[in-house]
């Protein structure tokens, strides 16, 4: 059985991600954990500098007033917590899904995925956050974060889910690359999509080789690869065919050592990741 952790906040992606984590559950049994995480600066009021002609008496009651403030913000944020977690629940259970538990916890995101993702095989979270600007394109600071220090499968939704049957794994034949294709090969999920095995780069022999090693592997698991190589920088020959070819789903390895290798490091997947409009599933 598959266990999820979905990772949701109060921004429109929350929906997205509980689609996204259904489509996964309609190709493998799943366990799902909804997890909403209160911020430290959601809970406490800007600081306020005191050090100005004020009287103690009017010192204490303005930090008296601000800690009442604190309070009623905390117990705010909790309620909508709980509403986000309710609303995320039930839509997993209207799609079929019955295991679905809610978290809600106090704290910083990346210790709180820390401490949850040890039970989990794949992460689920959005592209964006509340505080992105998704008319400039911004992806989530969250998201650059979480990214970062998970060690396992992620899956980044996109704005709204649209059914998947077309994916492609951008590919430089590197150690991660070749990792992410050999967990394609075998993974339930993503059995009989229509794929492509896509890099960017020169046409050597070398790169046809590495392209043949992987197509290999995916042959080997049942599937029937297209396999491309078109020069040109990663990020935009990946995005360009994602959306000319009306790809559903890009797939690719974390930290390999190419140009793909700048995950959220430099600005080519940050890039890539931002400009296409799809899913995007990270794999370790």
């Amino acid at each position: 059985m598959t266990r999820i952790l979905g990772l949701i906040d109060g921004s429109s992606y929350a929906q997205s991600v509980c689609d996204h984590i259904a489509w996964i559950a309609s190709k493998t049994d799943v366990t799902v954990e909804i997890l909403h995480v209160i911020g430290r600066r959601d809970l406490s009021s800007q600081p306020v500098n005191l050090s100005g002609n004020i009287g103690l008496g009017a010192r204490t009651a303005l930090l008296e007033e601000l800690a009442e403030l604190d309070a009623q913000k905390a117990k705010v944020a909790h309620k909508r917590g709980r509403l986000l977690l309710e609303e995320a629940k039930a839509r997993l259970q209207a799609a079929g899904i019955e295991n679905v538990e809610t978290k809600l916890r106090n704290g910083d995101l990346i210790e709180t995925v820390q401490e949850f993702e040890a039970n989990a095989d794949i992460i689920v979270i959005g592209k964006r956050g509340e505080g992105a600007d998704s008319a400039k394109g911004h992806l989530g600071s969250n998201l650059e974060r979480v990214v970062r220090s998970t060690q396992k499968a992620i899956v980044i939704a996109s704005r709204a889910f649209k059914p998947v049957n077309k994916l492609l794994i951008a590919y430089d034949g590197g150690t991660m690359a070749m990792k992410a294709v050999d967990q394609i090969s075998r993974s339930a999920i993503l059995d009989g999509l229509a794929t492509k095995l896509l890099m960017a780069g020169a046409d050597t022999p070398e790169n046809r080789k590495k392209l043949d090693d992987g197509a290999i592997i995916l042959k080997a698991a049942g599937y029937a690869p297209e396999v491309a190589l078109i020069q040109g920088q990663a990020d935009k020959v990946i995005a360009e065919t994602v959306e000319i070819e009306g790809f559903d789903l890009l797939a690719m390895g974390a930290y390999s050592h190419s140009r793909l290798r700048s995950l959220f490091i430099g600005s080519t997947t940050t890039e890539m990741i931002r400009s296409c409009r799809v899913p995007v599933v990270i794999f370790r």
